[in-house]
């Protein structure tokens, strides 16, 4: 095999798989087929040019073949492809088989149904708004300072189902906010603008980047919008490390060091994408437009555990009442992308230690491959011990270190920042881990009412509201929990009646297993300890003979605030339960439905959920939604400390005994600690001369040792 050029771009003899990422070449090659369907000449915008993946009855076999060393079966590769004729809302949707060169399907899509953004079109609205005439007359009415720099953030418009002359939701537009830099500072491209929020919202259409209209935001505490007035002069607020008065000087260098190198190994399973062995755990990485990182084909110590992993998809609604606030509700995945909005990860800042970089490639707007360089970095890190006991009669304490293995990619949507990572450890645990940063997304209130509380948010800086909003994330689960054929169950811990024969104290509690044998969507119910359990019911243990499974540990998450009749709520479809389950069907992968531009529901998770489909014989697919209520604080500005979020998949009755057991026990001669201060020798224990038996607590001279075991160690 010829090795490809960085990114798939014109490789040549490329490895090819079912579920590789597209390459450079494959992209030129559906762009150029799906032109050739219209007549020469015609300009087509493409927003998406991704791998279409294979039927699961397909796929299945393919992979069984391929572990177990055997021939596959043949299987075409496909290309999912969404494109507009430029200028236009003609909107199309094809299918590409790429090995027969062949446009299977090519469909003009119907009203309200509109794609992603890209970089281009929202560079195109700002830079259009900007200059309009009409805009810029808004702006001066504000009397800003002399060469004060605008600069405007475009956003998803959010729909609202009115249509009059103050609302416009039927076509594709944008709501765009205005801020400005600071403005004795105009000239610093990274001056937090939004430390400076301007009370003008145009709305613009960003196909043919004609203005819709100016929205006037209101001010106040209530829904009233007053003329505009000259700009009252605030303090700036900024966050680049150069303009801070001073920085820490206390802060030594921490270095992660691992003298023989990493544990882990990454190898092709085609030409875009990575296998992955690490501890017994091996898995294929895949990299898209939307959801960015992707896991399929996960096993443990050859045994089958998940089919596919990702983030489905998240919703960010906002709080604010008022229009347009009230629009305000960001898909970050089905607006944008999690992949189109990766982040080029840098050594000594993304991730520490010994990193190996995976990049991608997808489509620009006209078809051609676009480089995502470093857009997962992948590392060991120490997560504190795994296991410990300490034997008090022979003072003999035997510890394990937490290693774990990170895939992290971090994108960037407008203000805000998501650092997302796929973590596995040595005894069979895998956590998907979501951590919020960036900056709050703002809004102006009359400085006077800096100090009042407001009703619909917090006041972080004077002048400047950030307003209550949620965040929520759906996590996708495709199990194949030691095979195909998965149940899922929750159970429950309830107390048992007192009894005189049986609980005569009362303390008595029992477990109850319900098995979910229909679609449909539920909650966590803490009081009962409910646990959402993914089991192979043919598949049992051989120690206690229960099903083998997986248990899902799912953070607290309070559900969608929006009322039932709201478009936040309708849009939003997994944002109202912790878990639902669906039986699998080809192409539903993402939870909001594959289209989030202004959508209107009924296209998601909660609509498929409510078919009621039989699960009884096994191919559920389980969607895990968590999230937080983000009230601000001032201490998230003018950039907010990560907040972090993890859902667990831990074995539950799945091995014969905790199957780090093996994992080589922690001490100094490989872990290499230095002692900081204080007389080197542990810490006195004062009082206690005999034990058990007449063993000495506290080991030799009444001390601590310094050190467990020290048998090889990790």
């Amino acid at each position: 095999m010829t090795a490809s050029a960085p990114n798939g771009i014109n490789g040549s003899a490329a490895l090819s798989h079912p579920l590789g990422p597209l390459n450079g070449d494959e992209i030129v090659q559906s762009s150029t087929l799906v032109k050739g369907a219209w007549p020469e000449g015609v300009d087509l915008h493409f927003r998406v040019i991704t791998l279409r993946e294979p039927a699961k009855a397909e796929l299945v076999p393919y992979l069984t073949a391929e572990r177990a060393g055997e021939a596959t079966p043949s299987i075409d590769r496909r290309a999912f492809v969404v494109y507009y004729f430029r200028g236009t809302d003609n909107l199309h949707e094809a299918i590409v088989n790429l090995t027969t060169k062949v446009v299977e399907r090519n469909v003009k899509l119907g009203p309200f149904t509109h794609p992603n953004s890209d970089g281009e079109e929202i560079v195109a609205v700002e830079k259009a708004l900007l200059a309009h005439p009409d805009v810029q007359a808004e702006i001066a009415k504000l009397k800003l300072p002399k060469g004060t720099v605008v600069v405007a953030d475009p956003w998803i418009y959010g729909s609202d189902g009115l249509k009059d002359g103050k609302f416009f939701d039927d076509k594709r537009v944008m709501q765009c906010f205005l801020y400005m830099r600071d403005p004795n500072n105009s000239s610093e491209p990274d001056s937090c603008h939004y430390a400076f929020p301007l009370p003008i919202s145009p709305v613009i259409d960003p196909a043919t980047l004609e203005l819709v209209r100016i929205d006037i935001l209101p001010t106040g505490h209530d829904e009233k919008v007053a003329p505009l007035k000259p700009w009252q002069s605030v303090p700036p607020n900024e966050y680049i490390p150069e303009a801070q008065p001073s920085l820490r000087t206390d802060l030594k260098p921490l270095h992660v060091v691992q003298p023989e190198g990493a544990s882990f190994t990454v190898t092709p399973f085609s030409e875009m994408g990575k296998l992955i062995r690490w501890q017994k755990w091996d898995f294929k990485v895949g990299f898209n437009q939307r959801e960015g990182m992707v896991l399929y084909d996960v096993h443990y110590d050859s045994r089958p555990l998940f089919y596919r992993l990702s983030l489905s998809d998240m919703c960010i609604p906002y709080a604010d009442p008022r229009s347009p606030y009230h629009r305000k509700a960001a898909f970050d995945l089905g607006d944008a992308g999690a992949g189109i909005m990766a982040n080029n990860l840098a050594l000594g800042c993304d991730c520490l230690g010994s990193i190996y970089y995976i990049s991608g490639v997808l489509a620009d707007g006209n078809g051609q491959p676009l480089p995502m360089p470093n857009v997962i970095c992948v590392h060991e890190q120490d997560a504190g011990i795994l296991w410990k006991h300490t034997n008090y009669r022979t003072n003999r304490a035997v510890a394990v270190r937490n290693r774990e293995l990170v895939l992290q990619t971090i994108l960037t949507v407008s203000n805000y920042e998501y650092i997302l990572a796929f973590i596995f450890n040595t005894a069979g645990d895998l956590t998907y881990e979501a951590r919020a940063t960036g900056i709050l997304s703002t809004s102006p209130v009359d400085l006077a009412l800096s100090k009042t509380p407001h009703p619909f948010g917090t006041v972080v800086h004077p002048g400047v509201l950030a307003a209550f909003h949620q965040h929520f994330f759906s996590l996708r689960i495709d199990p194949m929990v030691d095979g195909h054929g998965n149940t899922l169950v929750y159970d429950e811990a309830h107390p048992l009646p007192t009894d005189l024969a049986l609980n005569p104290h009362g303390v008595g509690y029992a477990l109850t297993s319900t098995p979910i044998l229909t679609s449909g969507g539920f909650d966590t119910a803490p009081a009962h300890n409910r646990t959402f359990k993914i089991t192979n019911p043919s598949v049992l243990n051989p120690v206690n003979a229960s099903p083998v499974g997986y248990k899902i540990m799912v953070p607290p998450m309070q559900p969608i605030l929006a009322g039932p009749t709201s478009f936040h709520y309708k849009r939003a479809e997994f944002a109202d339960r912790a878990v639902y389950a669906t039986k699998y069907r080809d192409g539903e992968l993402y939870a909001g439905g594959l289209y989030t531009n202004q959508s209107r529901g009924g296209q998601g998770v909660r609509s498929w959920a409510g078919r009621g489909d039989g699960l009884e014989g096994g191919d559920a697919v389980v969607w895990v939604q968590f999230g937080i209520n983000h009230v601000p604080r001032v201490e998230d500005f003018p950039v907010m400390p990560m907040e972090m979020l993890r859902v667990m998949l831990r074995p539950v009755n799945f091995f014969e005994k905790n199957p780090a057991g093996d994992v080589p026990e922690s001490g100094q001669g490989a872990n290499k600690s230095v002692l900081v201060g204080g007389d080197g020798k542990g810490v006195a224990v004062e009082g206690l001369e005999k034990g058990v038996e007449g063993v000495t607590l506290g080991g030799e001279g009444g001390r601590l040792k310094e050190c467990c075991g020290g048998h090889g160690g990790i």
